[in-house]
């Protein structure tokens, strides 16, 4: 499969290939929700707490009279039935994290990868040096008519250039090609590949396919 490149020299080709095994396979949409789902379960705090009976401060006088009274037998006010009292089965803190398999999770990236490569939402940033000129960058991105874009830079890409000159851009981000991910993919209409970041998110991702082929062998 081929993709666009953009700031291209004159002197080289404008298209770039990727492969076919994590760009061209039929998108998932039931393992893409899943993994969203994984992933907004792990970034959801949990910190929700309310006070059980034990907890309230109240005071520990017998309200009433045992008998005679026609109510209900009654000796303290922080119970459930009173207002101001506590709360029975109430939320506590807890981590709402649930497990994925890596399989799963790396089905799910490629399917989100595969489906914006059908749309033609990839493009390779092909820059020889990059600047640390925001007025740059917009003016390229203006001229291709992009607006929300993710931008996935590799290790020996220069790293803190692209940083500060991709994040005063309003709806644009840049990121390590080591923590793309399905939910970041999704929320934008357009991926954006360094050379470097596009070589090492497929050498990753290939080094994973082949260990399953490898124990799918075995099994």
């Amino acid at each position: 499969m081929k993709v666009k490149s953009l700031n291209k020299s004159k002197s080289k080709n404008s298209d770039f290939t990727i492969k076919d095994e994590i760009f061209g396979i039929e998108p998932n949409k039931n393992v893409i929700l899943r993994v969203v789902n994984w992933q907004l379960s792990k970034r959801q705090q949990g910190n929700h707490k309310v006070k059980s009976r034990s907890e309230v401060k109240s005071t520990t006088a017998k309200m009433y009279r045992q008998k005679g009274g026609g109510r209900a037998r009654h000796g303290a006010a922080s119970v459930v039935q009173f207002r101001g009292g506590g709360v029975v089965h109430g939320p506590l803190p807890r981590s709402h994290s649930h497990k994925l398999p890596k399989k799963i999770r790396l089905l799910g990236l490629k399917s989100a990868l595969s489906q914006k490569a059908k749309n033609n939402n990839i493009l390779i940033f092909n820059i020889e040096k990059i600047s640390k000129k925001t007025s740059e960058i917009v003016k390229t991105f203006s001229q291709e008519g992009l607006k929300k874009v993710l931008l996935v830079f590799g290790k020996n890409d220069k790293q803190d250039d692209l940083s500060l000159a991709i994040r005063n851009i309003p709806l644009a981000d840049a990121i390590n090609q080591v923590g793309l991910n399905v939910y970041d993919v999704l929320k934008k209409d357009h991926i954006l590949f360094t050379k470097e970041g596009l070589k090492e998110l497929e050498d990753r991702l290939s080094k994973w396919l082949k260990i399953e082929i490898n124990i799918m062998k075995l099994i």
